[in-house]
C-alpha cells in the first residue's frame, strides 16, 4: 500500500472520529439541556405573555444553591429584540450583605400560548420554566422547574392572598411536592 493511501485511510478515520465527537457532544449537550415538565403538571394555556411581562416578587421558593440565603428577590421580564424573553433575576444575600444580579433568556419550547419555557442563564443549557398556575389578572403565578425540586410561588406585590397561596400549595402537594421545603422570601 502506497504512503498516500495510508495518509488518506488514517484522515477518513480522524473525519469519523471527529464527526462521532460532535454528535456525542450534541447528545450530551441535549440530555443536560432537557427541559420537562414534572408528572401531571400542565402548563397554563392559554398563555398571554405580555400580561405575564413585568416584575415580579418571589414569595416562595424550594432552596436551592443558586438562590441560597437570597431574600428580596425579584424577577423582571421583558422581550429582547429577537422575541425571546429578557430575565433578570436579583437578591441580597443576607449572609454576604451584597446583592447578586442574574440575567438569562427565556424561549417558548413550543408556541407562545401555553406556558412551557426554557430558561438559560449558563450558555446553551436550559432548564425548564412551566408557568403551572395563575390568575386571571396575572397577578399572582405558581412556577415549576424540570421536577420536583424547583417550584416559585410569585406575586406582582410583597405578598400573596392566604386563598391564593393556599390553592397554589394544595396544588403543589397534589403534584406530589415537599412544600414543607419552601422557603419563604423575605420582602420586608
Amino acid at each position: 500500500m502506497s504512503l498516500l493511501s495510508l495518509m488518506m485511510i488514517r484522515l477518513n478515520k480522524m473525519q469519523i472520529g471527529v464527526a462521532m465527537g460532535i454528535g456525542a457532544a450534541a447528545i450530551a449537550m441535549n440530555f443536560l439541556s432537557c427541559v420537562t415538565i414534572p408528572k401531571g403538571a400542565k402548563a397554563v394555556s392559554p398563555f398571554r405573555k405580555d400580561s405575564y411581562l413585568g416584575k415580579w416578587y418571589e414569595i416562595a421558593r424550594m432552596d436551592f444553591k443558586f438562590e441560597k440565603n437570597l431574600d428580596h428577590v425579584t424577577a423582571e421580564y421583558s422581550l429582547n429584540p429577537d422575541g425571546s424573553i429578557r430575565v433578570d433575576n436579583k437578591g441580597y444575600n443576607y449572609v454576604k450583605k451584597q446583592w447578586k444580579q442574574s440575567i438569562g433568556k427565556a424561549k417558548f419550547v413550543k408556541t407562545p400560548d401555553a406556558a412551557r419555557l426554557k430558561v438559560s442563564f449558563f450558555g446553551p443549557f436550559y432548564a425548564g420554566y412551566n408557568v403551572i398556575a395563575i390568575d386571571p389578572e396575572y397577578k399572582y403565578a405558581m412556577v415549576a422547574g424540570n421536577n420536583l425540586d424547583y417550584l416559585w410561588l410569585l406575586s406582582r406585590e410583597k405578598d400573596i392572598p392566604a386563598a391564593i397561596q393556599t390553592a397554589y400549595l394544595k396544588q403543589a402537594q397534589n403534584l406530589g411536592y415537599d412544600v414543607s421545603k419552601l422557603v419563604w422570601t423575605n420582602q420586608r
